[in-house]
């Protein structure tokens, strides 16, 4: 039975019939008690009104009227009167009130002297009893009988208490697929009122995703246009090139422009699956160490800092490492981590350093990725998370990608010949938007500074959603 309407109906006629049942037992009772009082006090007149002067005996007149017995002794204890000679009564009366229990049945009996006469008056119980349930039943029988009409009642009382459910039922089933504005409030119950609620706040992340997804698919779809139709121009330039060395350069810038663009659907991807959703996040999340992670990330790099002459290392003391903890998912953090490490070296030149530490890892881990490039200027810090940015660097020789764009923070190094410059980088634009994405998943916190001495970046990843402390110098 999931009906609501019939639950409650089923609900209420079962409420009532046992509220009748119990309210006739009540009934009964009363009504046996006060027919106890009326018949008592019925037996005392009777009793009175029989002659009080001594007479001679007489046969029993067997008179079933009311089924009263009558029984009358002289002082003597001779027998004068018995109604009903046959009726188990006991042969000596007991002034006043009893109840006798005889194989006939329980008989009340009232015994008095009146003047010279010892009179008996005995009434069976089951006419007494028999008065009350007709009277219970008198007084139950409209409620019974009306039954029906109030079944009928709570029937339309209910329906008409639904009624705004149905409402919203359908409000929800008119609207187009796109219509994800919030129900009315106004006029609802109050016991609806928190369901539709829930719908609004449940519509409105609805739309915000929806919105972020098509933002996401249209700002993909413009930012993938670029390198696609640059694979174009170059495989056209393949085409066209007469000699072996024209064909060897246009063949590397097709390479090149293959990988970016390898690179840039590998983000997008990696960024569609780090779509922040906390609540299905945290039921996966494991507690872990956080040292060994960040050894991980580190010795997965350190091949491509030797490559490219920079100094890549791990500041993490033993007494932080063994009590620093982070509860989330092992691959995302090192997505994280991975991500600002990455960008650190592809934007560090030849003979810089790259520096990856443990601060501090309590009362929550705080990890920092200082490089000695050329900074991210404070006004383009926050930005830099947005997805596809890419910005000038803070100083004046900010990295120039290969089709003269400017780039912050660089996803990809394509390398000058002078390796003491800044490296020539073109990126997607989508790696701080990740990290930024993993980071609030985990319930932590990403700030961008300026390097120690004044020159580079240091990234901060504050764990636990700990307020970062003023950046030192």
């Amino acid at each position: 039975m999931r009906s609501i309407r019939r639950r409650l109906l089923v609900g209420l006629l079962i409420t009532l019939a046992v509220a009748l049942v119990l309210a006739g037992i009540a009934i009964f009772r009363q009504a046996r008690t006060e027919a106890n009082e009326l018949f008592d006090f019925q037996l005392q007149q009777m009793a009175l009104s029989l002659p009080a002067e001594p007479f001679s005996s007489v046969p029993g007149v067997h008179n079933d009227t009311g089924g009263l017995v009558i029984q009358i002794w002289s002082r003597n204890g001779v027998e004068l009167y018995y109604s009903h000679p046959r009726t188990p009564l006991p042969p000596r009366a007991e002034l006043g009130f009893t109840t006798v229990q005889t194989p006939a049945g329980d008989w009340r009996v009232y015994a008095a002297l009146v003047g010279d006469n010892v009179v008996q008056l005995a009434q069976p119980m089951v006419i007494r009893d028999s008065l009350a349930v007709s009277m219970a039943l008198r007084t139950l029988l409209p409620l019974v009988v009306a039954m029906p009409l109030l079944a009928l009642l709570v029937w339309i009382v209910v329906g008409r208490g639904l009624q705004p459910l149905r409402r919203v039922t359908k409000a929800l089933d008119a609207r187009a697929p796109g219509a994800l504005d919030a129900l009315p409030e106004a006029g609802l119950p109050d016991e609806v009122r928190p369901l539709v609620r829930a719908l609004n706040s449940l519509l409105g992340r609805l739309d915000e995703a929806l919105v972020q997804q098509k933002a996401f698919v249209a700002d993909a779809a413009h930012e993938l246009r670029t390198p696609l139709a640059a694979l174009q121009l170059q495989v056209q330039l393949l085409e066209r090139a007469h000699t072996e060395a024209e064909r060897a350069e246009a063949m590397r810038d097709l390479r090149d422009g293959v990988r970016r663009s390898s690179h840039m659907v590998a983000q997008l991807l990696t960024l569609a699956r780090q779509e922040p959703d906390v609540t299905r996040a945290a039921a996966a999340f494991v507690d872990m160490p956080l040292a060994p992670l960040l050894q991980d990330v580190v010795a997965h790099h350190a091949t491509l800092a030797v490559a490219r002459g920079i100094d890549l290392g791990l500041d993490a003391p033993d007494a932080l490492a063994a009590i620093s903890r982070v509860r989330g998912d092992a691959n995302a953090l090192q997505t994280l981590f991975g991500n600002l490490v990455d960008n650190a070296l592809k934007y560090t030149p030849r003979g810089g350093h790259v520096d990856v530490r443990l601060v501090s890892a309590t009362p929550s881990p705080v990890v920092e990725i200082e490089d000695t490039g050329p900074g991210i200027a404070p006004a383009e810090r926050e930005r830099v998370f947005d997805r596809f940015f890419r910005g000038g660097a803070a100083s004046g020789n900010g990295a120039v990608s290969p089709d003269g764009s400017a780039s912050g923070r660089p996803e990809h190094p394509d390398l000058q010949e002078d390796h003491t410059a800044a490296p020539r980088v073109q990126g997607s634009g989508l790696g701080l938007a990740i990290v930024r994405n993993i980071a609030q998943a985990h319930g932590a916190r990403v700030e961008l500074f300026d390097g120690r001495n004044g020159r580079g970046l240091r990234v901060r990843v504050s764990f636990g959603g700990a307020t970062s402390v003023p950046p030192a110098l």
